[in-house]
């Protein structure tokens, strides 16, 4: 749910310019009249930035120093674009352009084509997939689905970072990314799907940014008139900035600083897309003149759920925590956040849905309660847990709410019901709007008690139900609206994509949470492995992992529930642990500075800093230090991990699966127990430091030098995610 279905729906527009500044704090309203020379507002999780930009921009057409055509708002979804022309409008100052950077240049790139090119502009298609699977077969190359994705992303990442094919290998090395394939490889792929795309004249969506910053590069004239018709810019989410999108802003300025930006560093998240902050933290070098705003009083989220957001940015690292703000809530107190444990993932599911039946039972509308995860693949448990719980839910990036076809067809039956109502039998014994609504969408499939379960014919109610509950509120807020009325504002709403509410739980990854609010959000699986995520190694991939778990938590407005799970199923391993990233902050646990400092590049499994690149003798007597803590270890189980039993894990479970496969292999080939080859622990201190040779693994408690000889290979290849090698040892 956005703020701006939270707010009041159909609000009265503000009758001067002066009446548009009502209700903005101090720093929001230095923001609406810093209506010249560049302006960066530095804006925290829930401080009402939105609001702040849309009323600059209403205050500056209101007050006559905007033009509404002059102006390009740039966000970067279209459903944050949709809402910020709601927003406008409702203020007064309809006629604003808002749109994301990828619709913005497609306009201009389908206008001037013509002018630029000749003829008409290439077929945009929707995926890539297709496209690059052609490309790896003409280049002899199988790739299945999972590599396939890997390699269209690695494709999408060149193209924003303007990396050619033939640089991409040193460009991926410098950026420090993990390539799914051989470097040159997906330079070869790459090149080939260039190829692919020209034989069958189509181009894809980078292609629409990096074909406007060619013509307007390349055509003055043609960047002078799309300069005469924008004079004032603003850019919303500014951290999230590629540098391909700051090339195409930069054409589009000139030589002019009528520019708005605001961003939060602390927010940055998305930075395997290739965007980056560092646009956003130089832009006062860049514009030394430039007005500065810092929005640091929070309206969200409760003094509690800011506390916890505050002390998780307090143990970051790097430029973006440089720059962090600190949050003040302006909400009354709410309860402290709810820490929960379980033994396993359905357990977990299962606990969020039963916590969840009881609020909805008390009152709490389904619509402001959100369960959150680190990856899709988490989504499946939920849903079940929530169907085995009757709890109706939706997931977010489904189909938008007026693309459903439910939606479309019901729209249908209320225009043609506000045009010939008259000789509709179903109108004949109601008078008022909500009851016209209710009658014409029973026909549709709407009845006053939603079916029972979930699935297909639950979403669809939904949708209807989300009708009828906007015609309540229109009816209420416009005394004497008719039919047709409701009719022309579901027209505006669904070009802007003004969605209505739509009664369900909300299920969504972190990725596209952000930039949404609940009352409530269940932020699940919150354990090693999973947050940070295992393939996160370096510093800077830690730190944007904790900067994923600070936006979900400020997604809370008053109840936040964290939890986690010791193992993945029932019966299986407890290894798991709490995310280091509560450290300090959860009960119980304290904040271990050793930890952060430990990191360093490669990630913190690699060991106590100073000895990698040398392997410890065995017979050297030397105080054994957790890797995590810096505890003195004394416990031979622990000393085997190189860590406290209660640190948290950075384990590798697929990995510590695989070895326990072939570990069960090995010890069914020699007719010996399996702790024979490998103990538990020693498994556990394998995968957890994953190591890549011979020298790294030998550096492990209980890898001796007769076991290095006859499973090293085997282990290594396994480490590599290759598969190991026929043994040919003999007892």
């Amino acid at each position: 749910m956005t703020a701006a279905t939270h707010s009041t729906l159909f609000p009265q527009v503000p009758d001067s310019a002066d009446a548009v500044l009502d209700g903005l704090d101090p720093e929001q309203r230095e923001v609406a009249t810093a209506l010249h020379g560049p302006v960066c507002v530095l804006a925290g999780a829930g401080t009402g930035k939105t609001r702040a930009i849309t009323h600059r921009i209403a205050y500056g057409v209101r007050a006559g120093v905007l033009h509404p055509s002059s102006v390009l708002a740039v966000t970067f979804t279209n459903r944050a674009a949709g809402e910020m022309r709601g927003r406008l409008r409702q203020l007064g100052a309809a006629g604003v352009q808002a749109r994301t950077f990828h619709s913005a240049a497609l306009r201009q790139l389908q206008y001037f084509w013509p002018k630029a090119i000749g003829g008409s502009l290439p077929r945009l298609v929707d995926r890539k997939i297709q496209l690059v699977a052609d490309a790896a077969a003409a280049c002899r190359i199988r790739l299945d689905r999972g590599e396939l994705r890997d390699v269209t992303a690695e494709i999408e990442w060149s193209k924003v970072t303007q990396t050619v094919p033939a640089d991409y290998a040193p460009a991926a090395a410098k950026a420090g990314r993990e390539s799914p394939r051989d470097p040159a490889e997906i330079a070869q792929l790459y090149a080939a799907y260039e190829d692919v795309k020209r034989e069958r004249s189509v181009i894809d969506f980078e292609d629409v940014l990096l074909l406007t910053v060619a013509v307007l590069q390349d055509r003055h004239d043609i960047a002078e008139q799309i300069r005469a018709q924008y004079q004032h810019f603003v850019v919303d989410e500014y951290q999230d900035v590629s540098p391909l999108q700051q090339r195409l802003l930069d054409l589009w300025l000139g030589e002019r600083d009528s520019l708005c930006v605001v961003g939060d560093a602390s927010q940055t998240i998305y930075s395997f897309t290739g965007a980056t902050p560092d646009h956003l933290l130089d832009f006062r070098t860049r514009h030394p003149g430039a007005t500065v705003v810092k929005l640091v009083r929070d309206y969200r989220s409760t003094p509690q759920v800011v506390h916890l957001a505050n002390g998780l940015l307090a143990q970051a690292r790097g430029r973006a925590a440089d720059h962090r703000l600190e949050l003040v809530s302006q909400r009354a107190p709410g309860p402290e956040p709810v820490y929960a444990e379980y033994t396993d993932e359905p357990t977990e599911a299962e606990g969020a849905a039963r916590r969840i039946r009881e609020l909805i039972d008390s009152g709490v509308p389904a619509s402001e309660i959100a369960i959150l995860f680190r990856t899709n693949a988490q989504s499946e448990t939920y849903e079940q847990a929530l169907a085995d719980a009757a709890v109706p839910y939706q997931l977010r990036g489904a189909e938008r709410f007026f693309d459903r076809p439910e939606v479309r067809k019901a729209s249908i039956a209320l225009r043609g019901a506000a045009r010939f109502g008259g000789n509709d039998s179903l109108l004949d014994d109601v008078v008022d709007l909500p009851s016209q609504v209710r009658a014409v969408l029973s026909g549709e499939g709407w009845t006053t008690q939603p079916p029972a379960g979930s699935g297909a014919v639950r979403e669809r109610w939904e949708s209807l139900a989300a009708l009828v509950n906007l015609a309540q509120d229109f009816a209420a807020a416009k005394l004497g609206a008719t039919l047709a009325d409701l009719v022309a504002e579901l027209d505006e709403r669904a070009n802007a994509q003004h969605a209505p509410t739509v009664q369900g739980v909300t299920l969504a990854s972190l990725h596209s949470a952000k930039g949404l609010e609940w009352d409530v959000v269940f932020l699940v699986g919150v354990a090693e492995g999973m947050m940070p995520i295992t393939y996160a190694k370096t510093d800077e991939q830690i730190e944007e992992e904790r900067r994923l778990l600070y936006v979900g938590v400020t997604r809370a407005r008053e109840h936040l529930h964290v939890s986690w799970a010791l193992s993945r199923s029932p019966g299986g391993r407890p290894s798991r642990r709490p995310s280091r990233f509560l450290d300090g902050l959860r009960p119980g646990s304290t904040a271990t500075t050793g930890r952060t400092a430990a990191g360093g590049a490669g990630g913190i499994e690699r060991g106590i800093p100073g000895t990698r690149g040398s392997a410890p003798k065995r017979a050297q007597r030397v105080p054994a230090r957790c890797r995590v803590c810096g505890r003195t270890l004394t416990d031979p189980g622990e000393m085997k991990l190189m860590r406290c039993d209660d640190c948290p894990s950075d384990m590798n479970e697929g990995l510590y699966e695989r070895l326990r496969e072939w570990r069960a292999d090995q010890a069914r080939g020699s007719g010996q127990p399996a702790f024979c080859v490998f103990t538990d622990r020693t498994l556990m201190a394998i995968a957890e430091s994953a190591p890549d040779d011979e020298r790294e693994l030998a550096r492990i408690p209980g890898v001796g030098m007769r076991k290095l000889t006859r499973y090293g290979a085997d282990v290594l290849a396994i480490c590599a995610g290759q598969s190991p090698a026929e043994s040919t040892d003999q007892d």
